[in-house]
């Protein structure tokens, strides 16, 4: 066996429990159901000194988020809420790593509507490989769009890349739930992937 190929094997085996120590870590901070400053800061100590481990989508993206979430030195209440339920659902291994949206079990739009952003209100729910919440609500307000939480007068649901089969018992099921009855009743709602949204950007 050839030094390279021994390499590559020891790789993949460091990378799993490096893996597996995340999702320890991610369990223990979302444990209590709260995250605090202190614990943002250490998570993004450990993902710098494990910085190698960064070919895993699913930890780039993390790695990231944390990065934005410190990089004016402060994680507000919303940040700390959408970090939390990212390392929920890590920790749950609720998604494979890299694995990007199941759209099959979500009641997206089909076909998915061409989206337009002048006068229309917008409303993100889930964890978005484009950005936090706050920079998807920027593309959007950007663009002459507007942004609330989700109301009969919302057009657009847009569900971030990371849910997963079992949305519906995730903390952002009730959104789309919620919209999915809107939608029922004949409200003009439109509910499409981060993917679809992108396209549009």
């Amino acid at each position: 066996m050839t030094n390279q190929h021994h390499n590559i094997l020891g790789g993949d085996r460091i990378t799993s429990r490096q893996v597996d120590e995340l999702i320890g870590i991610a369990r223990g901070l979302a444990a209590d159901g709260n995250i605090n400053q202190a614990e943002v800061e250490f998570l993004q100590k450990w993902l710098v000194a494990n910085s190698d481990i960064s070919d895993q989508p699913i930890l780039r993206t993390l790695y990231r988020r944390v990065n934005e979430i410190l990089a004016d030195g402060v994680a507000d209440e919303d940040e700390k809420a959408e970090l939390l339920d990212t390392l929920n659902r890590f920790s749950n291994r609720d998604f494979e790593l890299g694995e990007t949206l199941k759209a099959t079990t979500l009641p997206l739009c089909s076909p998915a509507p061409t989206l337009t952003f002048e006068g229309k209100q917008y409303c993100f729910t889930g964890t978005f490989n484009y950005g936090q919440r706050k920079h998807c609500e920027k593309a959007v307000v950007d663009r002459g769009a507007s942004v609330g939480g989700l109301n009969r007068k919302t057009d657009v649901l847009v569900i971030g890349v990371y849910a997963t089969d079992s949305w519906k018992h995730s903390s952002f099921g009730h959104k789309i739930m919620n919209a999915c009855e809107f939608r029922s009743k004949g409200l003009s709602i439109s509910i499409v992937s981060e993917e679809h949204w992108v396209k549009h950007l």
